[in-house]
């Protein structure tokens, strides 16, 4: 019997939604996935013992970023000099999913990686901020408001969102100087790029704070319990300040965004 047009059709309809619906290998799956244990972390240090560093994630297909003490980065490979003397930990954080026994349905995100470094000696001089901050031999510096209330000075001010100079209400020089107004600061490197906050001449110390720059040191970050002198009253809780003037006898902070939809400058000076 002869197969009609309409028939032929049919049929090589049919054939194509068979081939169509195939299974399809989970090839990509498989392929995408990686085994934690066999992340391969090195620190390369280009002198025995010294602080210029090549922090590296060196295993393929793997994305992430390392959170390298005093910063993190968005990269399998970071180049630094690192501050800070002595055993620090280096940890990199896989962003890409790992697919425990090629099951797509349940993606882990939550995989980290440490690797331990030792310096025992800053052969390489660090970017001039941090002898500005923390003292030209590193020592430890302490920061306390340039001012005092009443004083009719700029050093704690509510200013223009988009020109920190701008000056729009001198709290701190007139009126209405912060609660810590006579508190201090201190940076230090001991062991870690550490913040410790003192909210009076007599307040105990308030510990496990942390500061950081960015890239081209034109931010400073505090993180932890303590934040800078005079944040909580001027609306800086972020705890990122962007630095317009920095010198080792000077140090002015600003936020554009302070929590009255206004700017809000601070500006300090080592205590002698």
């Amino acid at each position: 019997m002869k197969m009609n047009k309409i028939t032929g059709l049919i049929v090589g309809t049919l054939t194509l939604v068979l081939v169509a619906c195939q299974p399809i290998e989970k090839r990509d799956v498989l392929t995408n996935s990686f085994d934690p244990n066999d992340i391969q972390l090195a620190v390369v240090q280009s002198t025995t013992g010294g602080n210029e560093l090549s922090i590296q994630m060196n295993t393929p297909g793997i994305a992430g970023y390392w959170d390298y003490v005093i910063d993190k980065k968005y990269s399998d490979r970071v180049e630094v000099i690192f501050p800070i003397p002595g055993t620090s930990t280096f940890t990199f954080h896989v962003t890409t999913p790992y697919i425990e026994n090629g099951d797509i349905a349940n993606p882990v995100y939550d995989i980290t990686k440490s690797i331990d470094v030792t310096i025992t000696q800053l052969d390489h001089a660090l970017p001039e901020a941090y002898y500005k901050l923390v003292g030209e031999n590193l020592e430890g510096k302490t920061w306390v408001f340039d001012g005092v209330g009443g004083d009719n000075g700029l050093w704690w001010y509510m200013s223009d969102p988009g020109k920190w100079s701008s000056v729009w209400w001198n709290a701190g020089g007139t009126c209405c100087p912060p609660a810590d107004v006579s508190g201090r600061m201190v940076f230090d490197l001991d062991g870690g790029a550490n913040f410790t906050y003192y909210a009076s001449p007599t307040a105990t110390a308030v510990t496990g704070s942390s500061f950081a720059f960015n890239a081209d040191y034109t931010k400073l970050t505090i993180k932890g319990p303590a934040n800078i002198l005079g944040s909580m009253d001027g609306g800086g809780n972020s705890g990122v300040f962007e630095i317009k003037e920095f010198t080792a006898d000077r140090l002015t902070l600003f936020v554009s965004n302070a929590a009255w939809s206004t700017g809000w400058t601070w500006t300090f000076k080592p205590q002698v």
